[in-house]
């Protein structure tokens, strides 16, 4: 496997962290440092973690969670998306909202994202290649392009002032939808 082919595997495995970053940069009126990282900090670590975790577990492990990932995304997706939409209609618009970078949000969106990548680390085992290198470039992959995605979701909720958490919250439960679909008509193994 080329470094190329690893790198679009990357990218592809960070697109889920992407739309849920631009989601929580939507949520954000003044984007601090920390807001900043801590999205990329949280799905780049998981993006590496899972690979590996399959890459060692093997097919047993993946076996057993692969007819539960995708509902398990939906059922997370969906309920921090609920909260979110259910905080845009709160009356006090004037407390920042930035419940979602909470170290327990933050996880629960980072396994979400994540679990796919569950599977693919099980795929990397069957190529001779060096594993840690691997999840080093998915992790390093999908902590930059998840920052991007916070400072772009945050450059369009300044520019629009009007209910984005409403729509970041909505986002998220149509990822989860998708996920849930994708897998349940569009995957060829058994869900």
């Amino acid at each position: 496997m080329s470094f190329l082919e690893i790198a679009i595997i990357a990218v592809g495995l960070s697109m889920d962290a992407f739309a849920v970053s631009v989601t929580l940069g939507l949520s954000v009126k003044k984007l601090t440092l920390i807001q900043f990282l801590i999205p990329g900090i949280f799905f780049g670590f998981f993006q590496a973690l899972m690979p590996l975790i399959g890459y060692f577990g093997g097919t047993y492990f993946a076996y057993k969670i692969q007819f539960l990932d995708h509902w398990i995304a939906f059922i997370l997706l969906g309920f921090i998306g609920g909260k979110m939409i259910k905080d845009s209609f709160s009356q006090d618009d004037e407390k920042p909202k930035n419940y979602s970078f909470g170290f327990g949000a933050m996880l629960v969106m980072a396994v979400a994202t994540s679990i796919d990548a569950l599977a693919v680390g099980i795929t990397f085992s069957f190529f001779a290649l060096n594993i840690f290198i691997v999840i080093m470039i998915t992790g390093l992959t999908t902590f930059i392009i998840s920052t991007a995605g916070v400072k772009i979701g945050n450059f369009f909720g300044e520019r629009f002032n009007f209910k984005m958490e409403l729509i970041g919250g909505a986002f998220l439960i149509l990822l989860g939808i998708k996920i849930l679909i994708e897998h349940l008509f569009f995957n060829s193994t058994p869900a």
